[in-house]
C-alpha cells in the first residue's frame, strides 16, 4: 500500500556502513533515494516531492516543513527526536516516528565492557605491553596495576528502565549487588535511593537516564566527592549528565578508581573538551559507539520499515508526533 510513495534518506552513512540489509526499507516505498549526508542548504531541495523523510541527526525545522508540502512522514533512525521541530510537524500534519529499544543488548554489553576494562586495568596493561615492558619483565607477569573483582561489589544504577535493567542483569551475573538511584526531578519512590544516599555506597555507578533541566550536571564536584575513592563511573547515556571539568579534576586528584564514557556534551567533541586533555588518569572514552553493533543497526532498518508500512496502512507505530 505504501509502494507508490517517495522516501528520501538524508544521512544514510550515519547508519549503514555497507554492512546492513536495506531491503526491508527499500521494499516499503515505491522509490527510496539515498544520500550519504546532507547539508542544511540541501535539505529542502532534496525533499521536494517526497512523502517520507528518513533522518538520523539531520535537522528538520519549521522552515523545512513549510517548504515541503508533500511531506507526510518523518522516520528517525534513532530514539531521540530533538532534531525535529515536533510542534511544527503537528501543525503541518506530518507524523514523526522514531525507533525504540533497538540498541539495548549493544549498549548493555558496552557498559559492562567499560566496567570490566576499568576493573582489570585493561588500557594500562595493553599500553605497557605495546611499550615492551612485559618483554623486559624480570618475571612471567606484569602486576603493576591493581586488579579488582566485580563479585561482591555494589553497582548503582541511575535510570532503571529497559537499558538500565539490562545492565543490572549482566552485572548480577558477575555477582554484583544492585542499588537503584532516584533520578533528580522525578517523584520519590521507596525502592529508589536519593543521590546523596546512593553515591557513598556504590563501587560503580552506571548512568542510563535522560538529559534534561533536572539531570544536567547531575554529577558535579560535590557529588563526585561523595563517592568512594575507588569507585568507577560509566556513562553510556548523555554527556551533560556529568560536569566534565569536575570529572577531569576529580580523576587528576586521585579520587575515583576510574571513569568511562561513551558520550560527551558536544559531539563530535571540540578540541578543548576538558576530558580530552592528555593528562587525565584512569579515563576511558569511546566515540558514542555503544549503540552501533551490526545487529542494533539492522533492527533500526526493520523498525523504520515497520513504521512506514504501519503509517500507510492507517495504524501508525512508534509515533512521537
Amino acid at each position: 500500500m505504501s509502494n507508490s510513495h517517495l522516501a528520501v534518506f538524508l544521512d544514510h552513512s550515519s547508519l549503514d556502513l555497507g554492512d546492513l540489509d536495506m531491503a526491508p526499507l527499500q521494499q516499503a516505498f515505491g522509490e527510496l533515494r539515498v544520500h550519504d549526508r546532507t547539508t542544511p542548504q540541501q535539505i529542502i531541495e532534496r525533499l521536494q516531492g517526497a512523502q517520507v523523510a528518513i533522518i538520523n541527526k539531520t535537522v528538520i525545522n519549521a522552515e523545512t516543513l513549510a517548504a515541503c508540502p508533500d511531506l507526510k512522514l518523518i522516520l528517525i533512525s534513532a530514539t531521540g527526536t530533538n532534531n525535529v521541530d515536533l510542534k511544527a510537524a503537528r501543525e503541518h500534519g506530518v507524523t514523526v516516528c522514531n525507533c525504540q529499544g533497538y540498541g539495548t543488548p549493544s549498549v548493555a554489553q558496552h557498559a559492562l565492557m567499560l566496567l570490566l576494562a576499568m576493573a582489570t586495568r585493561l588500557p594500562d596493561y595493553q599500553r605497557d605491553v605495546a611499550a615492551g615492558l612485559w618483554q623486559k619483565s624480570s618475571q612471567f607477569c606484569l602486576l603493576d596495576y591493581p586488579i579488582v573483582e566485580l563479585e561482591g561489589k555494589t553497582l548503582g544504577v541511575l535510570g532503571h528502565g529497559e537499558l538500565g535493567g539490562a545492565v543490572a542483569k549482566l552485572a548480577e551475573a558477575f555477582g554484583m549487588r544492585i542499588l537503584i538511584g532516584q533520578i533528580p526531578g522525578r517523584p520519590a519512590r521507596p525502592d529508589r535511593l536519593p543521590l546523596a544516599e546512593l553515591l557513598p555506597q556504590v563501587d560503580a555507578l552506571t548512568l542510563h537516564c535522560p538529559l534534561n533541566a533536572d539531570t544536567e550536571n547531575m554529577l558535579g564536584a560535590e557529588q563526585l566527592k561523595l563517592m568512594k575513592p575507588t569507585a568507577y563511573i560509566i556513562n553510556t547515556a548523555r554527556g551533560g549528565l556529568i560536569n566534565e571539568q569536575a570529572l577531569a579534576d576529580t580523576l587528576r586528584s586521585g579520587h575515583l578508581g576510574g571513569a568511562a564514557t561513551d558520550v560527551l556534551t558536544q559531539e563530535p567533541p571540540s578540541g578543548d573538551n576538558p576530558l580530552l586533555a592528555g593528562d587525565i588518569p584512569r579515563l576511558i572514552i569511546t566515540p558514542h559507539s555503544a549503540w552501533g553493533s551490526i545487529e542494533a543497526r539492522q533492527r533500526i532498518v526493520v523498525q523504520m520499515a515497520e513504521n512506514a508500512q504501519a503509517f500507510f496502512s492507517g495504524a501508525a507505530r512508534r509515533v512521537v508526533s
